[in-house]
């Protein structure tokens, strides 16, 4: 959370994700926590890509205290970075909302304690915090480093496979679901842990 590395943040990230994927490997979801590492490869590796362009695009810099205003002229990588971080967040209907909450959902149906949901919800509201600081220190304010190179988003090069990851992180959630699980999956829940699931 107190982070000031650009890439350290997204490395870290991946240090929660992870920790999802072995929570539901502990409730027996084997398929579910190979399901949840493939669609956070993909949206992983767009955020990376994103942070690549952007350390490039402002003189190689990892901090993020002297970025700043940056959709201002990065604004289709402030666009499909804040996608992928939406995506890292379980926002519905991107990659990461298919896999991370199904491994909710069945772990409150598992009902494996009190303690233990309330230790998962806390870490799920970490990895929110800790995004939205991101998306906040980079793309909103005034810009407070050097000479920033805006052309490198006319780079096709730089830019084309970030489309590309940024396309597939939309759609990947519900084919992959289709693919792994082609059964359906009922869960029965109360109504204050659905709530408790979208907060």
């Amino acid at each position: 959370i107190f982070e000031y590395d650009l890439k350290k943040i997204i490395a870290l990230s991946t240090l929660s994700q992870l920790g999802m994927m072995m929570f539901s490997i502990s409730l027996g979801l084997f398929e579910l926590a190979f399901f949840h590492l493939l669609t956070h490869a993909l949206f992983k590796a767009l955020l990376f890509l994103c942070a690549g362009i952007l350390i490039h695009g402002v003189g190689n810099t990892q901090d993020i205290r002297s970025f700043g205003g940056l959709s201002l002229n990065f604004p289709l990588v402030t666009v499909c970075m804040n996608l992928a971080n939406l995506s890292l967040c379980g926002v519905p209907f991107l990659a990461g909302f298919y896999s991370k909450d199904l491994i909710v959902e069945l772990a409150c149906q598992y009902s494996c304690g009190v303690f233990i949901l309330c230790m998962m919800f806390i870490c799920l509201s970490l990895t929110v915090l800790y995004s939205v600081r991101l998306t906040y220190l980079s793309f909103v304010g005034v810009y407070s480093g050097g000479p920033s190179i805006s052309v490198c988003e006319s780079t096709t090069s730089l830019i084309g496979p970030v489309v590309i990851l940024s396309f597939v992180s939309l759609i990947s959630g519900p084919i992959l679901s289709w693919l792994s699980f082609p059964a359906p999956v009922l869960i029965f829940l109360p109504v204050f842990l659905k709530w408790a699931i979208l907060l």
